[in-house]
């Protein structure tokens, strides 16, 4: 005797409207764009990416940019930032540096970063995710974990619906569109994320996830980079589900604790919980130079500013950082990190830059750099932020001076003021940031 296996059911993602198995178009609406799943309303773990995040920004501030490709970036020696689809389907990526994306698309409309722009579009879309559930995980500007969990009195919808009803009000209401992944776990909800780009909506139930796993790179897995994976390669492991067959006391004496997250996430084994801690855990900028830098005067130039960027971008969030880290690449890429821990947290521009130069003038021995950059992390409460300094007795009026040049700049725009480090000197590009 064969048991009949039932219907899955389904909705339609532009007009909400139930639909049954087979249907090729929306009975309601006509639309091509159906979901069905065995699971789909029983999962509650969401992960939305926005598509292309810049470049969208800018084609809905700029519909003439609507047909065109488009990259998001810095100057000839800058990266990529992100690019949009038409870009992307020619062969550009992000982070690839510029030159190249230029050689793949060479017709393609270059964009400086607009990063408060984004930062605020960035804010609307999660003020909406918010409406929908309070368990909402940044992991970035443009990307968030959602816990839809109990839900379903709330929104008269379970959370499959409720978010296709997101990602059309994101459309209609801000102008850019998202992906989205539901699963039962974040691990799978952030790869389903990524199956349909864009305006993806795609779904991974728990009890398809070894057989959906079993073929995929183990790059897959999230911690897994290329340098990881080419060990892996060498030990003869290139498939989830090859590890899928490895006991775990195998891969934790081969690979220690990256071993016990192979082991559990090439089953779908994923409890870690959305946090709503979640916010980015560093706040920086950097900017690559045109030519190659090696004089302090010249790098100092440049660590003011970024200074600067670091500390509104810290006022604009409520938020303090504890520790300093400066960033520098060399003319071979390779990257020198040096941090610095402050006895208290900060907003100021003027502590981030005067920790960041002191670890900047051992660093500038004449060596060239084709990067620098400088941050925070250790981020905390601003209400902790720069208390009066004992021993530095000019801090309190350079603080005071700072505030007055942020007022102004807050009124009349950001380059209104500038400080004796930068005045005068010629303004670089917006630092490329990778999305």
């Amino acid at each position: 005797m064969t048991t009949e296996t039932p219907p899955r059911p389904g909705f339609c993602r532009d007009c909400l409207a139930p639909q049954r198995e087979g249907e090729r178009r929306c009975r309601a609406c006509g639309s091509p764009r159906l979901l069905f799943h065995s699971e789909l309303f029983d999962l509650s773990i969401a992960h939305i990416d926005c598509d292309a995040f810049y470049a969208s920004v800018e084609k809905r501030d700029n519909p003439d940019l609507a047909d065109k490709p488009v990259i998001i970036g810095g100057g000839k020696r800058g990266v990529v930032s992100t690019a949009c689809y038409i870009a992307r389907i020619r062969g550009v990526r992000s982070a690839m540096p510029m030159f190249k994306a230029l050689d793949a698309c060479p017709d393609a409309i270059v964009i400086k970063p607009d990063m408060e722009k984004y930062s605020r579009v960035g804010r609307e879309v999660r003020t909406m995710m918010q409406e929908l559930t309070p368990l909402v995980q940044p992991l970035s500007i443009d990307e968030a974990f959602l816990d839809l969990s109990g839900t379903e009195r709330l929104h008269h919808d379970p959370p499959a619906r409720t978010l296709a009803r997101l990602a059309a009000r994101i459309e209609a209401e801000i102008g850019i569109t998202v992906s989205v992944g539901l699963s039962y776990c974040k691990f799978l909800a952030k790869v389903a994320s990524d199956l349909q780009k864009p305006r993806g909506f795609s779904v991974v139930g728990q009890a398809e996830a070894i057989d959906f796993l079993r073929d995929r790179p183990v790059t897959t897995i999230w911690g897994v980079g290329k340098a990881f994976a080419e060990t892996l390669s060498r030990d003869g492991i290139r498939t989830i589900g090859q590890l899928q067959t490895m006991e775990e006391g195998d891969l934790m004496r081969r690979y220690g604790t990256m071993g016990q997250r192979l082991f559990h996430l090439s089953r779908g084994e994923d409890d870690r919980r959305v946090e709503i801690d979640g916010e980015a855990k560093s706040v920086s900028a950097e900017t690559t130079f045109n030519e190659d830098i090696h004089r302090l005067d010249e790098l100092t130039v440049h660590l003011r500013r970024l200074s600067e960027k670091v500390a509104f971008r810290l006022r604009r969030s409520s938020i303090a950082g504890h520790t300093v880290v400066l960033k520098l690449k060399t003319t071979d890429f390779k990257i020198r990190t040096r941090n610095r821990r402050l006895d208290s947290p900060t907003q100021l521009a003027d502590r981030i830059f005067r920790t960041g130069l002191s670890m900047l003038e051992r660093e500038a021995d004449g060596t060239r750099f084709r990067l620098i950059g400088i941050g925070v992390n250790d981020l905390g409460d601003p209400a902790r932020a720069d208390p009066p300094d004992l021993v530095d007795r000019q801090a309190a009026q350079r603080a005071k001076a700072e505030a007055a040049m942020n007022a102004l700049r807050d009124k009349f725009g950001r380059d209104s003021v500038e400080t004796g480090y930068t005045f005068g000197r010629q303004r670089k590009p917006e630092p490329p940031t990778t999305e």
